[in-house]
């Protein structure tokens, strides 16, 4: 029977995935929001409600399946950091939060964990092919 892989916090051969596949991830993401939020609000005039529907987005998407469509995409996932399960929907909410407000995104540690993945709990690894 094969073994589950090690968490990411106890694995130290882990290997993060590149940022041109994270920052892919949210490209795509950032203009689902767009076209989702343009069906209640004009985002261009209300700046809001694309920020709205990421937050959305990624409480739903990444509390139950651990991938937002464009992390799909990009063959990338988000997930607990301390026992490499999913990280729930609070989590997910207030990962999506912070990713919002930009800055702790761009505060990264050594295994390009920003700080809204630390203040989480969650990291972005590679998705299995399959």
């Amino acid at each position: 029977m094969p073994q589950p892989p090690a968490p990411p916090a106890a694995d130290p051969a882990f290997a993060p995935p590149t940022l041109g596949r994270r920052f892919g991830a949210l490209v795509i993401d950032w203009v689902l929001c767009l076209l989702v939020s343009n069906f209640f609000a004009d985002p261009v005039r209300d700046g809001w409600a694309p920020v709205a529907v990421l937050i959305v987005e990624y409480g739903f998407f990444l509390g139950l399946f651990a991938q937002t469509p464009g992390m799909y995409v990009t063959r990338i996932r988000c997930l607990s950091w301390a026992d490499g399960g999913r990280i729930g929907l609070a989590r997910a909410l207030l990962r999506g939060l912070l990713l919002a407000l930009v800055v702790p995104a761009l505060i990264m540690d050594e295994h390009r964990r920003g700080l809204h993945d630390r203040l989480t709990g969650s990291v972005i690894v590679a998705a299995p092919r399959g």
